[in-house]
């Protein structure tokens, strides 16, 4: 194992000794640095910043690590675990939150310490999977819907699918929908657990457990089902989700969010994770208008409205509202549309079969050509049966 190199960020010199032990005793090979750079001239593996006086200082020096590199392993230590705090420091860009207890050997100094090093640990592996070529980072797709029935669960079961099945790799779709969620039911499953089980359970939460508590799909889609309760997952669940997405993101290679059309605090932690956040709109005035406020919205959240891309679904010949209408009054243009073809949605939605599993089907062709944009392939490498198939669109 090569070395790790580790900086701390704090005017408190007691603190930095205290942590440059705490560091050293991982049972890994560290070197402290200052500066922020290595003697040659290389940029730390791990930062540990001292939020415990001033956080809003913290906060920025925070950012602006993250900004300088998206790999950085980033620690924060406040004087207590807030849960305000905890979403700050994450959102910020902090990988790890620890409260300090000082260098009294108490329960909870000793409970800290233990947790610390444990986390060091895993930025040693994950620097030396990196290093050695290892999976490429998590990308996690959110779709929102601009009301319900516009479609978003259909788009979103059908792009995580394709996605298993294109590419091979692990995929899972998350169902965050308020008010009893239905993925499982549109991939025709029963699961015997829900998202309520993983975020009740972060404590455990790893590949294994994970094993046992997602629901499995023939085209080797992992679902992580929604919940069964009307009144969870709720606004203090929010943390949890975040961790949830966070843990999600080092085991799998792509995540896809169910959103569902209401922005709640959950809703939001998965806005925040996302690297694309789909708002999916049908071409008429109550869509539209509830369309302009989700994006309003997410600017007022600060989630990324530069993310955000628009699907235009159940979009037909006979334009109500003209394409060009729709992008001036979103602000934003339209990233890919969907035609209208109600009859083989109902059908695949009663049967509880993907429409992207059906035979040739016009409509998988649609999702064929859409998913395939997503993760950069090509045209060439379609099979010339599918080539051949004709675009009639989605519901």
């Amino acid at each position: 194992m090569a070395q790790l190199t580790a900086q701390i960020v704090s005017y408190d010199e007691e603190f930095k000794r205290h942590v440059s032990k705490l560091i050293r005793a991982c049972g890994v090979p560290v070197g402290i640095i200052e500066g922020g750079r290595s003697a040659e001239g290389s940029a730390p593996d791990l930062v540990v910043v001292d939020i415990r006086v001033d956080a809003s200082s913290g906060m920025v020096a925070i950012e602006r690590l993250r900004a300088s590199s998206g790999t950085l392993s980033i620690f924060a230590v406040a004087a207590a675990a807030e849960p305000d705090l905890i979403l700050q420091s994450m959102r910020a860009g902090a990988n790890e939150f620890f409260a300090w207890h000082g260098t009294e050997q108490t329960q909870a100094a000793r409970a800290m310490e233990e947790s610390f090093h444990g986390a060091v640990r895993r930025t040693a592996a994950r620097r030396d999977a990196a290093s050695a070529g290892a999976k490429a980072p998590c990308v996690t797709y959110a779709f929102l819907g601009a009301k319900g029935g516009a479609g978003t669960t259909t788009v979103a079961v059908n792009c995580g699918v394709e996605l298993a099945r294109l590419t091979k790799r692990s995929t899972i779709v998350v169902d965050l929908k308020s008010h009893l969620g239905e993925v499982a039911l549109f991939l025709g499953v029963r699961p015997r657990f829900t998202v309520l089980d993983a975020i009740d359970n972060l404590h455990r939460l790893d590949k294994d457990f994970l094993r046992e508590i997602v629901a499995k799909h023939k085209s080797g889609l992992d679902i992580l089902s929604g919940s069964e309760q009307f009144d969870r997952p709720n606004a203090q669940d929010a943390p949890a989700v975040e961790e949830l997405l966070r843990v999600l993101s080092r085991i799998y290679d792509f995540i896809i969010i169910d959103a569902g059309n209401v922005i709640n605090a959950c809703v939001a932690s998965a806005l925040y994770a996302a690297d694309t956040i789909f708002m999916v709109t049908n071409p008429d005035v109550p869509s539209i208008r509830n369309a302009q406020r989700l994006v309003e919205r997410v600017r007022q959240l600060g989630a990324g409205s530069e993310r955000i891309k628009v699907l235009l679904n159940r979009a037909s010949d006979q334009h109500l509202i003209a394409p060009k209408q729709i992008e001036t009054a979103l602000g934003y243009g339209i990233h890919h549309t969907f035609g209208s073809d109600y009859r083989t949605v109902s059908t695949a939605l009663n049967s509880g079969v993907p429409l992207t599993t059906t035979n040739h089907s016009e409509i998988a062709a649609q999702f064929d050509s859409f998913t395939r944009h997503l993760v950069g392939m090509t045209e060439e490498a379609r099979p010339e049966a599918d080539k051949r198939r004709v675009f009639l669109g989605l519901f």
